[in-house]
């Protein structure tokens, strides 16, 4: 029999293949926004699932292990792991794990994007355009730092 996996909200197509690919059968979340605990809760105790993949804006403790005896692995689909209750995960023997390092590059390069946006006043510019203030060029029309 496959390992069913309760996946806290839908994430990319991509990932959702590789799962089924390794012969694990999935049940996604239908709603697309972090569930309330209430709703966690009831989802997993519609079936004996042995791991979850959870997001950051997901609380998985007590609650949630007690929910789900049958789990063995949380997965968390995030750089950390904050949201979950590690004590309480090994104490019963399951298995957490996250993506370190997914976002380095992604962030490095958010952080040049809000650098240059600043220096180069793109926001303020952006607002000056659209609501119809822009008349032309002008030699000291938002140069920047």
């Amino acid at each position: 029999m496959p390992k069913l996996i309760y996946i806290t909200r839908k994430i990319p197509d991509a990932g959702l293949s590789i799962l089924q690919g390794k012969g694990l059968e999935i049940d996604v979340s239908s709603k697309d926004r972090p569930l309330s605990k209430r709703e966690l809760l009831n989802a997993l105790t519609k079936k004996p699932y042995d791991g979850i993949l959870s997001l950051l804006t997901d609380t998985i403790d007590k609650d949630v292990f007690d929910a789900a005896p049958s789990v063995k692995i949380v997965a968390n689909y995030a750089v950390g792991f904050n949201n979950i209750d590690v004590a309480e995960a090994t104490k019963r023997g399951i298995t957490v794990t996250n993506t370190p390092g997914a976002l380095t590059e992604a962030v490095a390069e958010h952080t040049i994007a809000l650098m240059l946006a600043a220096v180069r006043c793109v926001v303020e510019s952006d607002s000056y355009l659209r609501t119809g203030k822009f008349k032309g060029w002008g030699p000291e029309l938002f140069l920047g730092e």
